[in-house]
């Protein structure tokens, strides 16, 4: 078992915010029926295209969400494909039903590990299996929506005052805004690179020795649910800290100096040493884990208001703590 020396580095950035997922239909409580007869103009045109002209404030991809949804009728007729054709004379008629994220925005009483809390911030530790947004398949029980029940005036701010994500299965630190103004001031860092987050990992195999991977993250070609190391992908860089290998396994630091979606797990899985029980990345369930193995250990910015430096830090979770002991053994 090898344990290189610790270090510490300059302020660098926070992840980027992930992608929110597209609206769909909902409930038809507070709906809105709409009608009229298609015109000539509008004969032999896709359904969706023509539903345009009844509800021209939204989206064509909402509109097709709401045919496949069951919400139009033409001449009295549910019709669930956005590809049928209209013909002269037809009577649309569609139901406007809110969007499940509209209705996603609610306080929730969700239990919220507050490390730090006053007029601008909160420092959160969340944990394992919290969904930070609402977003499709997790419209309830978020971080936002226990953020919107702790201090309802956050309902003012975008995103409830979050500023980054964690993905659901990852642990660890993050910093929200509690006034329009630190989330701006905590954005603004974010973009320049001046919110540290340090990373606990364990990965598959032997790591060789601590290094600098620059490789270029985009979303994968193969798979949309995936990133990938790809050509032409946004430039990213992760410092990586050999900590110690054991157990089949190796614990790392790893220091983020550009914020792209799943970064981390996306370069070490490049590294053919992915994160222990990360399905989606090439991880297996090891050493009791059956979650990806990655923790947000320590977290750093300056304070929106007082411009003072803040430092935080957690362990592993109980969950990754008997892992992370057979390989780096404390």
């Amino acid at each position: 078992m090898t344990h290189p020396t610790d270090y510490r580095e300059p302020l660098s950035p926070a992840p980027d915010d992930a992608s929110f997922e597209p609206e769909a239909p909902s409930s038809e409580a507070g709906s809105d029926w709409r009608e009229v007869l298609a015109d000539a103009a509008s004969h032999g045109e896709r359904l969706d295209r023509a539903l345009t002209a009844v509800a021209p404030e939204f989206s064509r991809s909402y509109l097709q969400q709401l045919i496949e949804g069951g919400h139009v009728e033409l001449g009295g007729r549910v019709v669930r494909t956005p590809a049928h054709r209209v013909r002269a004379g037809d009577h649309l008629r569609i139901e406007l039903v809110p969007t499940q994220q509209s209705r996603a925005f609610k306080p929730e009483p969700v239990a919220l590990d507050i490390v730090h809390e006053d007029e601008h911030v909160y420092v959160i530790d969340k944990r394992v299996g919290l969904v930070v947004h609402p977003g499709a398949g997790n419209w309830s029980g978020t971080l936002l929506n226990g953020l919107l029940h702790r201090d309802p005036t956050s309902s003012q701010l975008p995103r409830a005052g979050i500023v980054h994500r964690l993905d659901k299965d990852t642990s660890g630190l993050m910093v929200v805004g509690r006034s329009l103004p630190a989330v701006t001031a905590l954005v603004r860092a974010i973009a320049a690179r001046e919110v540290q987050r340090e990373y606990l990992a364990l990965v598959h195999g032997e790591w060789p020795a601590s290094e600098r991977i620059e490789a270029p993250v985009g979303r994968d070609p193969v798979s949309r649910v995936r990133m990938a190391v790809v050509p032409g992908g946004r430039p990213a860089r992760t410092d990586v800290e050999l900590l110690a290998t054991g157990a089949g396994a190796s614990a790392l630091r790893c220091h983020l100096h550009t914020g792209r979606t799943h970064q981390i797990r996306v370069h070490v899985s490049y590294r053919a040493h992915p994160l222990l029980a990360d399905a989606l990345y090439g991880g297996r369930p090891a050493l009791g884990l059956t979650r990806q193995a990655l923790h947000a250990h320590r977290l750093a910015f300056r304070h929106p208001a007082s411009g003072e430096v803040m430092t935080f830090c957690r362990p592993v979770p109980a969950d990754m703590a008997p892992a992370w002991q057979q390989v780096a053994g404390a």
